[in-house]
């Protein structure tokens, strides 16, 4: 089996674990933030956290023991625009809030049955392609050339070694000071050290960050026919998957839309299976409208945040890259304002 057929079969499985793991745990940024601003249920964010721990260990170590260079990835750019990452991430996680989820969740929930996402998906989709190749993207390209800068270092490990340490000795401090940082923060609640299947939901999904990198950087480093250093993202991928399926003569499959097919069936196989599937959708001409806004704006600012939730608040981070904290500012800021204060999206009757 050529790399390109391994990268691609590889991408579906990983998507199928996270569709099921997914589907079967409510993981979300979205939930995970409003339950713990609600001061109810904070086991989802313990979740999250855990599964950024777990995610930064595991992809460090395979930066650290060689087998995947990550400096190849989009996130660990020398010039980047940190106001469109930031903007960027405002507007995807305000939008995240009038859709009621990720890029990620949508597909998860379309499994299920939930028509509401088959909306979010395909405008979200349309939206990033517009930001990418299409009447957005001028714009958004002359923003950030007027706003990047070139800078001599693109991550945490690399900012240590400005103090003295070495690459290594950078690398496993400012991985382990946020991997046990986070870990405690996640087993601290005795909720959470009750709930096995969340615990269990945050490796998994941890591991499958780890796990892209691997394919794509190991299994995908063809001399002749390298695959682009990627893991999990959905908001290019969602963008790549609408135009495949519409346009597939002459395009090829690649890692992130067979991830975006994976997702969507795995979850679709677990609701089946599990026996909760069922149709669900709008309750009203403005939820879908407002729905509809708000996978625009997730399109749009993912687009210019390099990435969503998962793309930026697992993948990017997992790189220790300092753009993608910033985009993660700004995707948590946008999030808590639409949670909560004068900007806080009021919540509607679902069908």
């Amino acid at each position: 089996m050529e790399s390109t057929q391994l990268v691609i079969l590889a991408g579906l499985v990983i998507g199928l674990i996270y569709g099921a793991v997914g589907l079967l745990s409510g993981f979300c940024l979205m939930s995970s933030m409003r339950g713990w601003l609600a001061g109810g249920d904070g086991r989802l964010v313990r979740t999250y956290a855990l599964a950024i721990a777990v995610a930064i260990g595991a992809s460090q170590f395979l930066a650290g023991s060689g087998m995947v260079d990550l400096g190849k990835s989009i996130y660990l750019q020398q010039s980047f625009s940190a106001p469109v990452l930031f903007l960027g991430g405002l507007l995807f996680g305000y939008g995240m809030v009038l859709s009621n989820g990720c890029g990620s969740r949508a597909l998860v929930l379309l499994g299920r049955g939930n028509l509401r996402s088959f909306v979010v998906v395909i405008v979200l989709g349309i939206a990033a392609q517009m930001s990418l190749k299409g009447l957005i993207a001028p714009a958004r390209i002359a923003l950030v050339q007027a706003t990047q800068t070139t800078v001599a270092a693109n991550s945490l490990p690399s900012l240590l070694v400005t103090f003295g340490p070495g690459d290594a000795v950078s690398r496993v401090l400012a991985a382990t000071v946020i991997v046990v940082g986070l870990i405690l923060f996640a087993f601290a609640h005795p909720k959470f050290r009750r709930s096995p299947g969340q615990i269990a939901a945050g490796a998994i999904v941890g591991v499958l960050v780890a796990a892209g990198w691997f394919v794509t950087g190991f299994l995908g480093a063809d001399d002749f026919n390298p695959v682009p250093v990627t893991s999990l993202t959905f908001i290019a991928p969602i963008a790549d998957a609408l135009q495949y399926a519409m346009l597939s003569t002459g395009l090829t499959l690649n890692f992130g839309i067979a991830t975006v097919g994976g997702v969507f069936a795995g979850s679709l196989v677990t609701a089946l299976a599990t026996g909760s599937f069922h149709l669900e959708g709008y309750s009203s001409p403005r939820h879908m409208l407002r729905s509809a806004g708000g996978a625009a704006l997730m399109g749009i600012g993912g687009v210019m945040a390099f990435g969503c939730s998962i793309g930026q608040g697992l993948t990017g981070v997992s790189t220790l890259a300092l753009g993608s904290f910033v985009a993660v500012a700004g995707i948590l800021l946008g999030t808590t304002a639409g949670l909560r204060g004068s900007l806080r999206v009021q919540p509607l009757a679902v069908a």
